[in-house]
């Protein structure tokens, strides 16, 4: 499988898109790993740019930036975290194809299930690039743009991907959503926790 296959495509003509991603044959790895341990580097390497060359102000304030280990060191949480989330997500997705009628074989139904976490996260990775210039506001619309369009993908590809009705494809992308949001607030709630045990950003005096 090439590398980012599919990338530029499932953000233009997603339809095609999806339906040339059905018609492969790859593992659920090969599709993994040749996208998100790159996609994710996006959004980890922009935002380790700006908040230490940059900075960020929230409102009228001086803008403040991150020591270079401090942001190091969130920047890799943030990559391992990513990783994880489209692998978990992956194997939910795997997991209730049954529930919904998908009648492909295991081995198939596991490359689905990864190939629709991946291509859905690709907008917010994308998206990361906007972590170079890590104004609050912008990044925050920039954002909530990727995770509307990434829904959309939901909702677009599961009936084309795993070749069911669209009545049960909308159950089953209701779903696929629901599971991306718990997993969102799990990570926020993660995220203060680690905070509060000390391992926060430590900003340039």
């Amino acid at each position: 499988m090439a590398i980012l296959e599919h990338t530029l495509g499932i953000m233009l003509h997603p339809d095609s898109e999806w339906r040339a991603i059905r018609n492969e044959r790859h593992s659920f790895a090969q599709v993994f790993l040749s996208h998100v341990p790159i996609l994710a580097l996006i959004p980890c390497v922009s935002m380790y740019f700006g908040v230490t060359q940059i900075g960020f102000a929230v409102g009228d304030g001086e803008a403040v930036r991150l020591t270079a280990n401090s942001a190091l060191w969130l920047c890799g949480m943030t990559y391992v975290a990513m990783l994880a989330g489209v692998l978990v997500l992956g194997e939910f997705i795997n997991w209730m194809s049954k529930t919904y009628g998908v009648s492909d074989n295991d081995e198939r139904r596991h490359y689905e299930g990864t190939a629709l976490a991946v291509y859905i996260t690709t907008p917010v990775f994308l998206a990361g690039i906007i972590g170079l210039y890590p104004d609050p506001v912008v990044y925050s619309v920039v954002h909530i743009l990727a995770g509307a369009y990434a829904v959309y993908l939901v909702y677009e590809g599961i009936p084309i991907l795993m070749n069911i009705d669209k009545e049960r494809a909308f159950l089953y992308a209701s779903s696929v959503v629901t599971v991306g949001l718990v997993m969102l607030v799990v990570v926020r709630v993660g995220s203060v926790i680690i905070w509060g045990m000390g391992v926060g950003p430590v900003y340039v005096n």
